[in-house]
C-alpha cells in the first residue's frame, strides 16, 4: 500500500528576497532608520573592539552600526542588498570623512571568503533575511575563530513584533517564510548559534513622534513594509489596517499629552565564535 505524505515546497527565497527588495527600496527607510542611530551606538560599545578591527555591517541599511563602528577607528565593510540604501550609508559616512567600504550583498550569500572579519554586527537588519539559518550560517562563517557576531533584533512580543503580526494578519507573508522577530528569541538565538559563546541583553527603544497619528502616517509613508502592504490593499483594507495600527499604538503609549511615546523590547546579541 503506498502512503502519501503531504509535503510543503520549499519557499522560494530568491522571489521573496526580490519582493523584499522592491519593499525596502519603496519609501525612504533613512527617514526612519536616522532615528534609531542609538542602537548601533550602543551595540558598538557592547562589542568593545580595538581599533582597527575588521567590521562587516550586514543588511547594513542607511549605516547606523556602520557609523558607530567607524566613529571608533575600526575598518568597516557596510553592505546591503538594497544599493539606494548603501548610497545614503555613503552620504553619511562622506559628511564625516569616515573611510567606509561599501558593497552590495546578500545576506544569505555573502561574498568574502570564510574567517575574514574580526566581527560581524547587524542592527534590525539580517533579522529580515527570509532563509534564517542560511543568513545565520553566513554571519559566522565570515567571522573568524575568536571574533564576535553583534546583533540587535527585535524580540516577538515587542511594540515592533506586534506591527508584524498585524501586517501578517492583513496581508499574509509566504508560505514558509517565519517572522523575522524569531531573531529576538532567546530560544531560538540558543539554537542557532549552538556552540558559541551567547549573550543577550533586553533593551529597549523609544518611539517618539508628534502624535500616533504622525507616527503611523510616517511609517505608512517611509517604512518599506507598511508602505508595501498599505499599497497591497483594497480601500477598506486599508482602512483596517490604519485602525489596527492605531490601536497598538495606543495600548503601549505612555505619553499623556497626546504625544506618543512607545517603548519596544529588542535584544542585544553579542556571540564569540569558538
Amino acid at each position: 500500500m503506498n502512503t502519501m505524505t503531504n509535503i510543503s515546497p520549499a519557499p522560494d527565497y530568491a522571489a521573496i528576497k526580490m519582493k523584499q527588495n522592491g519593499a525596502w527600496a519603496s519609501g525612504d527607510y533613512a527617514k526612519i532608520g536616522v532615528t534609531l542611530q542609538i542602537v548601533g551606538e550602543e551595540l558598538a560599545e557592547a562589542l568593545n573592539l580595538n581599533p582597527d578591527s575588521r567590521v562587516l555591517d550586514v543588511a547594513a541599511g542607511n549605516g547606523n552600526a556602520t557609523l558607530a563602528f567607524a566613529r571608533r577607528w575600526c575598518k568597516v565593510t557596510s553592505t546591503d542588498y538594497v544599493d539606494a540604501l548603501l548610497g545614503q550609508g555613503r552620504a553619511r559616512a562622506a559628511a564625516e570623512a569616515l573611510d567606509v567600504s561599501f558593497q552590495v550583498a546578500d545576506a544569505e550569500a555573502l561574498p568574502f571568503q570564510d574567517d575574514a572579519f574580526d566581527a560581524v554586527v547587524s542592527t534590525f537588519g539580517v533579522m529580515f533575511a527570509p532563509n534564517q539559518s542560511q543568513a545565520a550560517s553566513e554571519l559566522v562563517r565570515v567571522c573568524r575563530s575568536g571574533g564576535k557576531i553583534g546583533l540587535a533584533n527585535w524580540t516577538p512580543d515587542s511594540f515592533v513584533g506586534r506591527l508584524f503580526k498585524t501586517i501578517g494578519k492583513h496581508l499574509p507573508p509566504p508560505v514558509g517564510v517565519k517572522s523575522p522577530a524569531l531573531w529576538g528569541s532567546g530560544d531560538w538565538l540558543d539554537q542557532t548559534f549552538a556552540g558559541h559563546a551567547l549573550s543577550i541583553t533586553p533593551k529597549a527603544f523609544v518611539f517618539r513622534y508628534r502624535t500616533p497619528a504622525h507616527f503611523v502616517e510616517f511609517f505608512r509613508t517611509f517604512y518599506g513594509p507598511v508602505h508595501k502592504a498599505f499599497l497591497a490593499l483594497d480601500p477598506a483594507g486599508q482602512t483596517a489596517l490604519d485602525a489596527d495600527l492605531h490601536a497598538i499604538v495606543t495600548a503601549l503609549n505612555t505619553a499623556r499629552d497626546g504625544t506618543m511615546r512607545v517603548a519596544s523590547d529588542y535584544a542585544e546579541v553579542v556571540i564569540a565564535k569558538t
